[in-house]
């Protein structure tokens, strides 16, 4: 099946799998209509309200806001029903009505979505992807619920701006990615924590000597392995290099490109294998069940964790590659929300996006989910689990901060090109040449449409 080669070919592929009946990998040959699309169980939205309201409303809303929510897990299901919740309440003449899609779905199909008939809101994340949207003119300018933001970091504003000066997007949550492990497996077995490659490496080699997968593993969804490169490229490149590689800047047959996937083989052999049978998931019960030693993954990891095991979960930054490089640079996505170019009901829709960045919302998101940390700095902390202490100060401390491979480069990129890649990298590690080749040749069309 050949790649997508223009903007607007990819634009009539990305359906989600409930609608072509394959695997997510297999791009459907041809268009959908965006109206069949719809039908057929793809994103739908439905609203009610006074539409063209300008600014955020000082008094009370009326009417229906919608959310589009790719919240289709429990634990952060449960995060956004308790923040909307609380909105209604606070405000009875307004209504929430939330429309949750599962979270795969929801990524592949976010530009039909867009194109279609989306809701007053939706989850999104900051970074590259959020650009690309108001570049297009797909999403709306919340510039005005920025004005009465207060709490939020001017580099949590650069994150939510888009190319124009305007403001996009509005952060709720973020949480970082690093290596995460169980405390009390690693006290019974003696591990310590590694501060470069080579100890990784032999601390590896010591967990499948006692039976254990030293690194849990699974790409079954296509994305998390993505962080897995960019953890190895900060460490490899640095910061700048690597945003300017996803930003399409860089070329992939650069021998430091082609540094980062012969490294990444290097340790290939210490992940859990058969990896692209295993969701994340089933990778993190692994790690859970004390099967695994590490993983390298997002804090939601602790999603997969018993509120009694909360406490044994623990982390390390992903080890130095290059004592030049450091390990200062680290990855900390930030969710939230965007509104839709033309929302049915935008003053509640604004009213929304301003109660989202409060600590209020964002305390009971975290009530919910406490695998993430607040974006408003005056939070209160005082509730926060260990995990998310650390976490916290983490974040703070980094001296540079990435967002996620598929949020830092042009969607299209992300999806057609760099999940077959890293997946046939996976099956066959050995090709890096022919890998890097075929990745650059793909990128040099999708970002000269």
């Amino acid at each position: 099946m050949t790649r997508p080669m223009s903007e607007a070919e990819y634009l009539a592929r990305m359906v989600p799998p409930s609608v072509r009946g394959v695997d997510r990998r297999t791009l459907l040959r041809g268009a959908l209509g965006v109206g069949a699309l719809l039908g057929a169980g793809g994103l739908a939205a439905c609203g009610s309200g006074d539409p063209g309201t300008s600014g955020v409303p000082t008094g009370a809303v009326t009417g229906t806001v919608t959310v589009g929510s790719n919240a289709s897990d429990a634990v952060p299901k449960a995060a956004v029903k308790a923040y909307m919740d609380a909105f209604s309440k606070a405000n009875p003449g307004t209504s929430v009505k939330i429309n949750t899609v599962d979270h795969n779905t929801f990524q592949e199909n976010i530009n039909n979505y867009l194109q279609g008939s989306p809701d007053d809101v939706f989850t999104w994340f900051a970074g590259y992807r959020m650009q690309f949207f108001a570049e297009k003119g797909l999403v709306g300018d919340v510039s005005d619920v920025w004005a009465k933001i207060t709490g939020m970091s001017d580099a949590l504003k650069k994150a939510s701006t888009g190319a124009d000066g305007k403001q996009y997007f509005v952060p709720i949550t973020n949480y970082p990615w690093a290596v995460f492990y169980r405390k009390s497996l690693w006290e019974q077995r003696g591990y310590e924590v590694p501060k470069t490659l080579d100890e990784l490496k032999t601390l590896g080699a010591k967990m499948q000597k006692d039976g254990i997968a030293p690194i849990a593993f699974g790409d079954k969804d296509g994305w998390p392995a993505m962080g897995t490169f960019d953890q190895l490229n900060l460490r490899v490149n640095g910061y700048d290099f690597h945003v300017s590689l996803m930003a399409g800047k860089e070329s992939w047959t650069d021998p430091k490109v082609k540094k980062v996937f012969d490294t990444w083989a290097g340790i290939l052999p210490l992940h859990q294998p058969d990896s692209l049978g295993r969701t994340w998931q089933e990778a993190a019960q692994s790690l859970q069940q004390k099967k695994s030693g590490m993983y390298v993954l997002g804090s939601f990891v602790a999603q997969q964790f018993g509120k009694d095991e909360q406490d044994d979960l623990d982390f390390f930054t992903f080890p130095e590659v290059d004592s030049t490089i450091g390990t200062d640079a680290i990855e900390a996505p930030i969710d939230g929300y965007m509104m839709s170019a033309r929302p049915k009901n935008e003053g509640a829709a604004k009213k929304l996006l301003q109660y989202i960045s409060q600590p209020e919302a964002q305390l009971l998101s975290l009530k919910a989910d406490p695998s993430v940390i607040a974006t408003n700095e005056t939070a209160d902390q005082s509730g926060y689990t260990a995990l998310q202490k650390k976490s916290a100060e983490y974040v703070k401390s980094a001296k540079s901060i990435a967002q996620f491979m598929d949020r830092d480069t042009r969607p299209d990129f992300a999806s057609t090109v760099m999940i077959p890649a890293i997946q046939d990298f996976i099956k066959n590690p050995k090709d890096i040449d022919g890998l890097c080749t075929k990745i650059e040749a793909q990128k040099k069309s999708i970002f000269a449409a």
